[in-house]
């Protein structure tokens, strides 16, 4: 791991900043990496990449990426008109266990409270190695767009408490979607039925919509 310690986030953002402009293909030269051509089966590893490139020290855990700066990294592939290309994962929907859990004490407000987004030009049609880093740079929610998350998470968090965690599709959630995140449909997990019993269901993961991120980027551009 290319660990890296940042005395403070102006730091981090001028190292994240200094790869802009950079293509995916240029980036791996530089460190010997090898790019994953197939992306859908290999989803994490660009992320994963970023990490390494900045010297993030979470790994998976729950917890933001640069625990000293409280920063979570997140790549955001765009279109030629900086429109986000797909949703952004941001973690694991608690399924039982609720006791106590509120959005202060949420695993989703710690890694969304200050993030390091590294947008990436990736149309399907540019080939893996030609995805060019565009220009990162660090958000933090305003109290409205906070107030959206945290309405999207009680929400959440209430539907799986009564047991209706199968009633959530991707409808639910206005600027944070609910959507199974498992590699196969026989990864099962426990959650609370309708009857407060236990059941199996696949896990599920809090998602950003594109509509969502699209409007921190059209904010961001322009300053």
């Amino acid at each position: 791991m290319n660990q890296h310690t940042y005395n403070t986030a102006q730091e981090l953002l001028d190292k994240a900043q200094s790869l802009a402009g950079l293509t995916l293909g240029e980036l791996a030269e530089q460190h010997q990496s090898e790019l994953p051509q197939h992306l859908l089966r290999e989803k994490g590893r660009i992320g994963q990449f970023f990490e390494y490139l900045l010297g993030a020290t979470s790994g998976s855990l729950a917890q933001p990426d640069f625990l000293e700066l409280g920063i979570e990294l997140k790549t955001l592939p765009i279109d030629s008109a900086g429109r986000p290309l797909e949703s952004t994962y941001v973690s694991v929907v608690p399924l039982k266990d609720l006791h106590g859990l509120n959005w202060y004490n949420s695993v989703v407000r710690h890694k969304l409270m200050k993030v390091l987004w590294i947008p990436i030009l990736a149309e399907r049609t540019i080939p893996v190695e030609q995805r060019q880093v565009a220009m990162p740079f660090i958000w933090q929610p305003n109290a409205r767009q906070e107030g959206l998350l945290r309405k999207d998470f009680e929400d959440t968090i209430e539907t799986v408490a009564l047991g209706q965690i199968e009633q959530i599709d991707a409808r639910f959630g206005e600027v944070m979607q609910v959507r199974p995140k498992a590699a196969n449909a026989k990864a099962l997990t426990e959650a609370i039925g309708p009857e407060g019993e236990t059941i199996k269901t696949l896990p599920r993961g809090f998602y950003l919509r594109p509509s969502f991120t699209r409007h921190i980027l059209e904010d961001f551009f322009k300053q």
